[in-house]
């Protein structure tokens, strides 16, 4: 005879039992309107060049860089963000191809836009290293040390040209002090409120940016470490949060997001705009590289990262994955 009341009472896996239900139950989705495709094109070559460490990412030309675009307003990709990789003998100090309308950034940006018009949203790394024959965030001073105050004044000047060049949203990346701030004033001063700013609020300095430094040609030697945040704190993350938003930033970003998905949901519980985390080079290769190893399920593994994402709190995530993956949600 059965007895009834007998223990376990309560048996969650009912929610569990097939694919359906817990496909009605999930709390958190992935939506292809959440992610953001990150894309490198290089200036002077005629096909697209491959990034050894990053297997099926590669730096564009501007042709197969629109292609790309469009691919990912098919695929239903919200934002596509730019970043261009120089000729090399167009490096300086200064970073002055960042801030050429002629450099390919802009370039890159005139032509994407043309391409995708407002079907998907054209960003833009706001930053100098790629341009920089030094490879740091910003412009030197006599000792050598990345000097926070001359940057600012050439970030307000990417931000113009790369508006003018038909930029949606610019993304300021060189975690200098006051970047917002300098950045939505140098937009409105020539006209363009409608711009909006990402501001790379809590960037760390992370050992998982490894292949990303291949991906642009970084000419980077040592480290960013002044600049970008300490990986031991979080509290900190918290305090850029308050100054991006009280400098008028419309969005706001974690950078790396798997490492830093406490700080993902510390900024989130926080921030009253939208969120973004970065899903990384280093992120990605590792995925890659354990995947052709035949030791993970690659989609699945995927899947599961950017679940991740979402459930610590991004409403929105930069990933290579991106067109890929919004084909398969």
């Amino acid at each position: 005879m059965t007895e009834y009341g007998s223990f376990p009472a309560a048996r969650p896996r009912r929610l569990r039992v097939n694919p359906v239900m817990r496909r009605m139950v999930a709390e958190t989705r992935v939506h292809p309107a959440d992610l953001i495709l990150p894309a490198f094109v290089r200036e002077g070559v005629e096909a697209p060049v491959p990034i050894a460490a990053m297997p099926g990412v590669v730096q564009h030309t501007l042709d197969t860089l629109r292609k790309a675009a469009a691919e990912a307003v098919a695929a239903g990709v919200s934002g596509i963000m730019l970043f261009g990789v120089p000729e090399e003998a167009k490096k300086d100090a200064a970073g002055t191809a960042g801030t050429d309308p002629d450099g390919i950034l802009q370039v890159a940006l005139r032509a994407v836009r043309a391409e995708v018009g407002d079907d998907l949203l054209v960003m833009s790394d706001l930053c100098l290293d790629e341009f920089t024959d030094h490879g740091h965030c910003g412009v030197l001073d006599a000792r050598g040390r990345v000097d926070n105050d001359a940057t600012l004044e050439r970030y307000a000047e990417m931000a113009q040209v790369q508006a003018d060049a038909g930029a949606h949203v610019v993304g300021p990346s060189g975690m200098m002090d006051g970047q917002i701030g300098v950045v939505r004033d140098a937009l409105d001063t020539i006209g363009r409120e409608d711009v909006a700013v990402l501001a790379y609020t809590a960037k760390y300095a992370s050992a998982f940016y490894g292949p990303f430094r291949e991906a642009v040609g970084s000419s980077l030697t040592g480290d960013r470490k002044t600049y970008q945040q300490d990986q031991a704190n979080s509290r900190e993350a918290l305090r850029e949060l308050a100054l991006d938003l009280a400098e008028g930033a419309d969005m706001v970003m974690v950078k790396p997001a798997l490492p830093y998905l406490d700080i993902v949901a510390k900024v989130a519980a926080a921030s009253d705009v939208p969120v973004a985390a970065y899903q990384i080079s280093g992120e990605y290769a590792m995925v890659e590289a354990a995947a052709e190893k035949g030791w993970i399920d690659r989609d699945a593994a995927i899947l599961e990262t950017l679940t991740a994402i979402k459930r610590a709190g991004a409403s929105m995530i930069l990933t290579y994955w991106a067109t890929e993956a919004a084909r398969r949600l």
